[in-house]
Protein backbone atom coordinates (compact mmCIF):
# COMPACT_ATOMS: atom_id res chain seq x y z
CA UNK A 1 0.00 0.00 0.00
CA UNK A 2 1.33 3.36 -0.89
CA UNK A 3 1.65 5.53 2.29
CA UNK A 4 2.52 8.89 1.81
CA UNK A 5 5.53 10.84 3.39
CA UNK A 6 5.39 13.37 5.88
CA UNK A 7 6.96 17.05 5.57
CA UNK A 8 10.25 16.11 7.61
CA UNK A 9 10.05 12.59 5.46
CA UNK A 10 11.36 14.60 2.50
CA UNK A 11 13.72 16.72 4.50
CA UNK A 12 17.01 14.96 4.79
CA UNK A 13 18.43 14.01 8.54
CA UNK A 14 20.99 17.53 9.12
CA UNK A 15 18.50 20.18 8.10
CA UNK A 16 15.61 18.33 9.64
CA UNK A 17 17.79 17.97 12.90
CA UNK A 18 18.63 22.16 12.57
CA UNK A 19 15.36 22.69 11.98
CA UNK A 20 13.68 20.79 15.12
CA UNK A 21 16.76 22.20 17.29
CA UNK A 22 16.38 25.76 16.25
CA UNK A 23 12.43 25.18 17.23
CA UNK A 24 13.10 23.79 20.20
CA UNK A 25 15.41 26.87 21.28
CA UNK A 26 13.04 29.11 20.55
CA UNK A 27 10.36 27.66 22.19
CA UNK A 28 12.40 27.22 25.32
CA UNK A 29 13.72 30.83 25.03
CA UNK A 30 10.23 32.46 24.61
CA UNK A 31 8.65 29.97 27.63
CA UNK A 32 11.74 30.76 29.92
CA UNK A 33 11.76 34.88 29.34
CA UNK A 34 8.26 34.49 31.09
CA UNK A 35 8.51 32.59 33.46
CA UNK A 36 8.46 29.56 35.12
CA UNK A 37 8.12 27.90 38.75
CA UNK A 38 10.81 26.21 39.26
CA UNK A 39 10.58 23.85 42.81
CA UNK A 40 12.54 25.91 45.70
CA UNK A 41 13.27 29.00 43.49
CA UNK A 42 9.89 30.03 42.65
CA UNK A 43 8.64 32.15 39.69
CA UNK A 44 11.63 32.91 37.49
CA UNK A 45 12.18 34.42 34.56
CA UNK A 46 15.55 33.25 32.23
CA UNK A 47 16.56 35.17 29.64
CA UNK A 48 18.54 32.72 27.41
CA UNK A 49 19.79 34.85 24.47
CA UNK A 50 21.44 36.51 26.87
CA UNK A 51 23.40 33.68 28.07
CA UNK A 52 23.67 31.55 24.74
CA UNK A 53 24.53 34.88 22.45
CA UNK A 54 27.38 35.60 21.22
CA UNK A 55 29.14 38.83 23.12
CA UNK A 56 32.18 40.90 22.26
CA UNK A 57 35.25 39.45 24.15
CA UNK A 58 36.16 41.62 26.92
CA UNK A 59 32.55 41.79 28.38
CA UNK A 60 31.97 39.68 31.97
CA UNK A 61 29.34 37.96 29.97
CA UNK A 62 31.36 36.47 26.86
CA UNK A 63 31.66 32.73 27.01
CA UNK A 64 33.47 30.92 24.10
CA UNK A 65 30.51 28.08 23.94
CA UNK A 66 28.65 30.87 22.68
CA UNK A 67 30.50 30.60 19.15
CA UNK A 68 28.24 27.83 18.79
CA UNK A 69 24.76 28.63 21.05
CA UNK A 70 24.45 31.82 19.54
CA UNK A 71 23.43 30.40 16.57
CA UNK A 72 20.36 28.77 17.50
CA UNK A 73 18.88 31.60 19.30
CA UNK A 74 16.66 34.06 17.85
CA UNK A 75 15.28 37.25 19.08
CA UNK A 76 11.53 36.88 17.27
CA UNK A 77 9.25 34.65 15.36
CA UNK A 78 10.13 36.43 12.16
CA UNK A 79 13.51 36.16 12.54
CA UNK A 80 13.49 32.36 13.00
CA UNK A 81 10.76 32.04 10.60
CA UNK A 82 12.66 33.90 7.88
CA UNK A 83 16.04 31.97 8.87
CA UNK A 84 14.98 28.30 9.28
CA UNK A 85 12.79 29.17 6.11
CA UNK A 86 16.05 29.50 4.26
CA UNK A 87 17.91 26.50 5.70
CA UNK A 88 15.00 24.55 4.43
CA UNK A 89 15.09 26.33 0.97
CA UNK A 90 18.71 25.96 0.18
CA UNK A 91 20.12 23.56 2.82
CA UNK A 92 17.81 20.92 1.69
CA UNK A 93 19.55 20.87 -1.70
CA UNK A 94 23.28 21.52 -0.56
CA UNK A 95 22.79 18.55 1.68
CA UNK A 96 21.71 16.39 -1.06
CA UNK A 97 24.67 17.27 -3.34
CA UNK A 98 27.18 17.72 -0.35
CA UNK A 99 26.14 15.03 2.19
CA UNK A 100 25.54 15.21 5.52
CA UNK A 101 28.72 15.35 6.90
CA UNK A 102 30.18 17.91 4.31
CA UNK A 103 26.95 19.99 4.98
CA UNK A 104 27.04 19.87 8.61
CA UNK A 105 31.01 20.91 8.66
CA UNK A 106 30.16 24.16 6.03
CA UNK A 107 27.17 25.13 8.56
CA UNK A 108 28.98 25.24 11.53
CA UNK A 109 32.32 26.99 9.57
CA UNK A 110 30.11 29.50 8.04
CA UNK A 111 28.18 29.87 11.43
CA UNK A 112 30.87 29.97 13.58
CA UNK A 113 33.18 32.51 11.04
CA UNK A 114 30.93 34.91 10.85
CA UNK A 115 30.78 34.98 14.70
CA UNK A 116 34.84 35.42 14.73
CA UNK A 117 34.93 38.13 12.13
CA UNK A 118 31.57 39.98 13.98
CA UNK A 119 33.06 39.74 17.48
CA UNK A 120 37.00 40.80 16.40
CA UNK A 121 35.26 43.77 14.28
CA UNK A 122 33.35 44.61 17.50
CA UNK A 123 36.43 43.97 19.81
CA UNK A 124 38.14 46.58 17.98
CA UNK A 125 35.56 49.04 17.69
CA UNK A 126 34.89 48.90 21.73
CA UNK A 127 38.27 49.48 21.93
CA UNK A 128 38.89 52.47 20.00
CA UNK A 129 35.48 54.21 21.52
CA UNK A 130 36.55 53.30 25.06
CA UNK A 131 39.79 55.23 24.49
CA UNK A 132 37.79 58.25 24.28
CA UNK A 133 35.34 57.88 27.51
CA UNK A 134 36.47 58.90 30.75
CA UNK A 135 37.34 55.53 32.16
CA UNK A 136 35.00 55.63 34.93
CA UNK A 137 32.18 55.58 32.27
CA UNK A 138 33.72 52.57 30.31
CA UNK A 139 33.93 50.84 33.80
CA UNK A 140 30.16 51.79 34.44
CA UNK A 141 29.15 50.04 31.06
CA UNK A 142 31.05 46.79 30.87
CA UNK A 143 29.74 46.60 34.37
CA UNK A 144 26.12 47.72 34.22
CA UNK A 145 25.13 49.04 31.04
CA UNK A 146 23.15 45.45 30.20
CA UNK A 147 20.64 47.21 32.92
CA UNK A 148 20.08 50.09 31.24
CA UNK A 149 19.47 49.03 28.30
CA UNK A 150 16.88 46.52 29.70
CA UNK A 151 15.15 49.24 31.44
CA UNK A 152 15.15 50.74 27.67
CA UNK A 153 17.08 53.15 28.22
CA UNK A 154 20.96 54.53 27.19
CA UNK A 155 23.71 56.72 27.36
CA UNK A 156 23.21 60.03 25.54
CA UNK A 157 26.40 60.22 24.67
CA UNK A 158 27.19 58.47 21.27
CA UNK A 159 29.91 57.29 21.75
CA UNK A 160 29.34 55.85 25.21
CA UNK A 161 25.92 54.13 23.88
CA UNK A 162 27.76 52.89 20.46
CA UNK A 163 30.04 50.92 23.01
CA UNK A 164 26.94 49.44 25.32
CA UNK A 165 25.65 48.18 22.40
CA UNK A 166 28.57 46.74 21.19
CA UNK A 167 29.25 45.23 24.70
CA UNK A 168 25.88 44.15 26.16
CA UNK A 169 23.71 43.33 23.11
CA UNK A 170 24.47 39.94 22.14
CA UNK A 171 24.32 38.24 18.54
CA UNK A 172 21.72 35.69 17.86
CA UNK A 173 20.85 33.44 14.91
CA UNK A 174 21.55 31.36 12.42
CA UNK A 175 21.88 34.18 9.64
CA UNK A 176 25.75 33.76 9.35
CA UNK A 177 25.35 30.29 8.71
CA UNK A 178 22.01 31.02 6.19
CA UNK A 179 24.20 33.54 4.24
CA UNK A 180 26.98 30.76 3.63
CA UNK A 181 24.14 28.61 2.13
CA UNK A 182 22.83 31.06 0.65
CA UNK A 183 26.40 31.74 -1.41
CA UNK A 184 27.24 27.80 -1.68
CA UNK A 185 23.66 27.99 -3.70
CA UNK A 186 24.69 30.50 -5.77
CA UNK A 187 27.92 29.65 -6.29
CA UNK A 188 26.49 25.69 -7.14
CA UNK A 189 23.65 26.87 -9.13
CA UNK A 190 24.72 29.94 -10.74
CA UNK A 191 22.09 30.21 -13.40
CA UNK A 192 19.38 28.54 -10.95
CA UNK A 193 16.14 31.19 -10.56
CA UNK A 194 15.11 32.42 -7.36
CA UNK A 195 11.75 33.81 -7.33
CA UNK A 196 11.63 37.50 -5.16
CA UNK A 197 8.45 37.51 -3.41
CA UNK A 198 7.30 34.85 -5.19
CA UNK A 199 6.80 36.64 -8.38
CA UNK A 200 10.51 37.73 -9.70
CA UNK A 201 12.32 35.47 -10.98
CA UNK A 202 16.02 36.24 -10.93
CA UNK A 203 19.75 34.42 -11.32
CA UNK A 204 21.26 33.16 -8.06
CA UNK A 205 24.62 34.47 -8.89
CA UNK A 206 22.94 38.01 -9.19
CA UNK A 207 21.22 37.52 -6.52
CA UNK A 208 23.74 36.51 -4.03
CA UNK A 209 25.79 39.74 -5.12
CA UNK A 210 22.69 41.93 -4.87
CA UNK A 211 22.52 40.33 -1.25
CA UNK A 212 25.75 40.88 -0.56
CA UNK A 213 25.87 44.87 -2.03
CA UNK A 214 23.15 45.52 0.60
CA UNK A 215 24.70 44.11 3.98
CA UNK A 216 27.81 45.92 2.57
CA UNK A 217 26.10 49.09 2.18
CA UNK A 218 24.05 48.75 5.44
CA UNK A 219 26.99 47.85 7.41
CA UNK A 220 28.66 51.43 6.16
CA UNK A 221 25.71 53.21 7.57
CA UNK A 222 26.64 52.39 11.16
CA UNK A 223 23.71 52.61 12.74
CA UNK A 224 24.43 51.81 16.35
CA UNK A 225 20.56 51.40 16.92
CA UNK A 226 20.58 48.60 14.18
CA UNK A 227 20.01 45.08 15.42
CA UNK A 228 20.97 43.29 12.64
CA UNK A 229 24.35 41.70 12.30
CA UNK A 230 25.37 42.97 8.78
CA UNK A 231 29.29 41.93 9.24
CA UNK A 232 28.07 38.58 10.26
CA UNK A 233 26.14 37.97 7.26
CA UNK A 234 28.89 39.36 5.53
CA UNK A 235 31.52 36.85 7.36
CA UNK A 236 29.02 33.79 6.76
CA UNK A 237 29.46 34.44 2.77
CA UNK A 238 33.04 34.83 3.04
CA UNK A 239 33.82 32.07 5.32
CA UNK A 240 31.86 29.81 2.61
CA UNK A 241 33.69 31.54 -0.79
CA UNK A 242 37.01 30.30 1.07
CA UNK A 243 35.78 26.59 2.27
CA UNK A 244 34.02 25.56 -1.14
CA UNK A 245 37.21 27.88 -3.08
CA UNK A 246 39.57 25.13 -1.06
CA UNK A 247 37.17 22.40 -1.66
CA UNK A 248 37.48 23.38 -5.52
CA UNK A 249 41.13 23.34 -5.79
CA UNK A 250 41.22 19.96 -3.76
CA UNK A 251 38.88 18.03 -5.78
CA UNK A 252 36.69 17.37 -2.73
Amino acid sequence: MYQQRSFFGNIPPIVKNLLIINGLAFFGMYILSRGVNFPGLGFTRIDLNSILGLYTPGSEHFQFFQYITYMFMHGNLTHILFNMFAVYMFGRILERVWGPQRFLFYYFVTGIGAGLLYVLVAFIRAKVLAAGLPPNIVTEIYQGGQDVLMSGKNYVDEAAGSLNYLVNIPMVGASGAVFGLLLAFGMLFPEEKIYLYMVVPIKAKFFVMGYGAIEIFLMLQNNPGDNVAHLAHLGGMLFGFILIKYWQRKHF
